[in-house]
C-alpha cells in the first residue's frame, strides 16, 4: 500500500481536477447532451493514462533538478519512495492504456494520437531552452477538450479550438504564477521561464493577459455552440476565480502560493463544467 500511495504521489493523481472536468466539457458539447457511458468510460481511461504517463516521464526527466530543489525533497521519486525503473515501467504501461482507450473511441483519435503526446514528451525539456514552457504545458492541457470531443464526434470544429485555447493559455497562465517561486533556482541551474526572462512583475502581468484571454475564448464557446445564458454565469464565476487569485499575489509576496492556492484553480474547470451540464439540459429538456 506504501509503494502504491507512492506511485500515485509521483503522479499527482489529485491534480486530475485540471485536466479532466475540461474533458467532460468537451464530451458532453461534443454529444450536445449527455455522451453515452462507453464514450465517457473510455475518455475517462484515455485521460487517466495520458496524464498519469506525462507526470511520471516529467518527474523521471526532472529527477536531477528536483534533487536540487528545496522544496522537492519529499517528491517520491526524490524520496527513493518510487525508483526510476519503476516509474519507466509506469510510463510505459500508461502509454499503453491511453492508446487502447483511443482505439475505442472515434477513429481519428487514433490517427492524431501523436500530436496528444507530442506536448507532454516535450514540455519536460522546454525549461532547458526556451521560456516559452508554459506555453508548451498549455497545449498538453488543450488537447483534453480537443480529444474528447473528437472522441465522442470525430471531427473538429471551431468551437472546440477555442475551448481548447481557452483551457491551454489558463493552464500556462497559472504555471507562470507557480514558477515565479523558482526564480532564483532556474537562473542558478540555467533554466528559462517567463519569471527568469521578463522578472517577476513581468510575468504575472503577462500572466493575468493570459487569463483574461482565456475567459473570452470560454465565452466564445458558448456564443458558437449557442448555448443557455446560464452557461456564461459559470464563466464569470470562473472569471472571479481567476481575479481573487491574481489579487492575493505581488511580485512581493508569493506565500499565498501554496498547495492550497494551486488546488483552488481547479474550480475554473468544476464550475465551467457545471454549468454547460446546466447550459445543455436547458437546451435539451
Amino acid at each position: 500500500m506504501n509503494k502504491l500511495k507512492a506511485h500515485l504521489d509521483n503522479i499527482a493523481l489529485s491534480h486530475s481536477i485540471f485536466a479532466l472536468p475540461f474533458a467532460y466539457m468537451g464530451a458532453f458539447l461534443a454529444a450536445g447532451s449527455v455522451p453515452s457511458s462507453h464514450d465517457l468510460i473510455w475518455i475517462t481511461l484515455a485521460m487517466i493514462g495520458a496524464r498519469s504517463a506525462a507526470l511520471a516521464l516529467n518527474n523521471f526527466i526532472d529527477l536531477k533538478y528536483d534533487k536540487l530543489h528545496p522544496r522537492f525533497t519529499e517528491r517520491p521519486m526524490v524520496a527513493g519512495t518510487v525508483k526510476p525503473w519503476e516509474a519507466i515501467i509506469l510510463i510505459v504501461a500508461c502509454l499503453v492504456l491511453f492508446l487502447v482507450a483511443a482505439a475505442q473511441l472515434q477513429p481519428l483519435c487514433l490517427t492524431l494520437w501523436p500530436l496528444a503526446l507530442i506536448p507532454l514528451v516535450i514540455y519536460p525539456y522546454m525549461k532547458r531552452f526556451s521560456w516559452t514552457c508554459h506555453l508548451v504545458l498549455g497545449l498538453a492541457l488543450a488537447a483534453a477538450p480537443v480529444g474528447a470531443w473528437i472522441g465522442v464526434k470525430g471531427d473538429i470544429s471551431l468551437a472546440v479550438l477555442f475551448l481548447g485555447l481557452a483551457v491551454g493559455v489558463w493552464i500556462a497562465g497559472f504555471d507562470v504564477i507557480y514558477g515565479c517561486q523558482d526564480v532564483a533556482f532556474d537562473k542558478a541551474n540555467g533554466l528559462n521561464s517567463m519569471p527568469v526572462r521578463f522578472g517577476v512583475q513581468g510575468a504575472l502581468r503577462l500572466s493575468k493577459i493570459m487569463h483574461s484571454i482565456s475567459i473570452v475564448g470560454f465565452a466564445l464557446v458558448g456564443l458558437l455552440l449557442q448555448l443557455h445564458f446560464i452557461y456564461y454565469f459559470g464563466v464569470t464565476l470562473a472569471g472571479i476565480v481567476l481575479i481573487y487569485q491574481h489579487i492575493i499575489i505581488s511580485a512581493g509576496d508569493l506565500s499565498k502560493v501554496t498547495q492550497r492556492y494551486f488546488m483552488r484553480n481547479g474550480l475554473v474547470g468544476i464550475l465551467l463544467f457545471i454549468f454547460t451540464i446546466i447550459a445543455l439540459l436547458y437546451r435539451n429538456p
